[in-house]
């Protein structure tokens, strides 16, 4: 090897990640599916207006909702959701401009592993449950 290069590991699945069907604990996705279905919407219906990335989390959660997409990716999505609605987290949502930035870095880890389960209409989705989160933010907010 030449002086002043350096050789790159090999691209491996970090050990915590789950990498088949076996891999995923029950007990461990029913408490994060308990999660995301007690508060999901509504910390969404408050923050969809002000979280630049909440269309990827919405896709997400319709993603994790879809019969097709496998149980480890389930369980990805399942533990990022669950995440981005723990009212304690690394950095509190009620801070300006940083509050949601470990939760973009969930969102944004938890979309890179299961890319390849995420499909068209669950973004379209997300675009039409968003525009309808706003509108209704927006008639609360004239009331």
């Amino acid at each position: 090897m030449a002086a002043g290069t350096r050789k790159t590991p090999p691209e491996t699945e970090p050990d915590y990640a789950p990498k088949d069907e076996d891999s995923v604990k029950p007990e461990v996705m029913a408490e994060n599916q308990k999660s995301v279905d007690e508060g999901f919407w509504g910390k969404m219906g408050r923050y969809a207006a002000h979280v630049p990335f909440a269309k990827d989390a919405l896709a997400l959660y319709y993603c994790a909702r879809d019969p097709e997409t496998p149980m480890h990716a389930k369980g990805i999505l399942l533990a990022a959701l669950a995440y981005f609605i723990l009212p304690t987290d690394a950095m509190p949502d009620l801070l300006p401009v940083l509050g949601f930035t470990d939760d973009a870095a969930v969102v944004a880890l938890a979309i890179a592993k299961i890319r390849q389960y995420l499909k068209p209409e669950h973004g379209e989705q997300a675009e039409a449950k968003l525009e309808e989160l706003k509108a209704s933010a927006l008639e609360d907010a004239e009331a």
